[in-house]
């Protein structure tokens, strides 16, 4: 079946079949997180992003094969909830940016700092700190060698918009190092957000004055 990216909380979740990467995607409660389990096709090597909530549903997502690591995209609690009862029943190694690791309450085994690589068996993860939404909110990117970029956004781009900034300084902080880090990949990059539905980077681009025009 196609890939959409349309999860429900309680629903089926969704896999995007890539020829070296597998990615499912599966919405958790109780305020619609998407955590994204990432497999390497040449090894099994298993990672999660943002063990959100409803540790028993990423356990049952995760399988008998575990992961290796999950990756908190940023410190807000709804991207953590589940972190604590997956990393005890995995083992998992903890992965979070540099500056947000301290707002975290499950130790972060590996601080990650802007250009960082993060590995899943044999891809690569390549983590973009972006500042505005939280201090150290990570992306991050798998630069497919055989099509198009994929970007693991958190809560710093949606469709429609930057995440939520409450200081004029954390919004410009958050647009420019969208424009610089984010923007700067073609169009057809896949866009997976910490919310709701997926986008590209080539629907999300005209906005882009429209969002600094509005200011949020």
């Amino acid at each position: 079946m196609t890939y959409s990216g349309a999860v429900k909380v309680g629903g089926p979740a969704d896999v995007h079949e890539l020829q070296d990467l597998m990615i499912t995607k599966v919405a958790v409660g109780p305020m619609n997180n998407n955590a994204y389990l990432l497999r390497c096709r040449a090894t099994d090597e298993q990672l999660l992003i943002d063990a959100a909530n409803d540790a028993q549903t990423l356990i049952t997502l995760i399988g008998d094969d575990g992961i290796a690591s999950v990756v908190t995209t940023h410190q807000h609690g709804d991207h953590w909830q589940a972190l604590a009862e997956v990393v005890a029943a995995t083992g998992a190694r903890t992965y979070a940016g540099r500056d947000d690791a301290e707002g975290i309450p499950v130790p972060t085994d590996v601080p990650v700092d802007d250009g960082d690589t993060i590995r899943v068996g044999r891809v690569e993860l390549t983590a973009r700190h972006l500042v505005g939404h939280t201090p150290g909110s990570i992306a991050l990117v798998y630069d497919d060698p055989h099509g198009h970029p994929h970007v693991f956004t958190g809560d710093c781009l949606f469709p429609g918009g930057p995440g939520r900034t409450t200081r004029p300084d954390d919004f410009q902080s958050l647009m420019s190092g969208l424009e610089e880090k984010v923007f700067s990949l073609p169009d057809e990059a896949w866009i997976y957000p910490g919310h709701g539905n997926d986008s590209t980077l080539g629907a999300e681009r005209p906005h882009i004055q429209e969002w600094w025009a509005r200011g949020w």
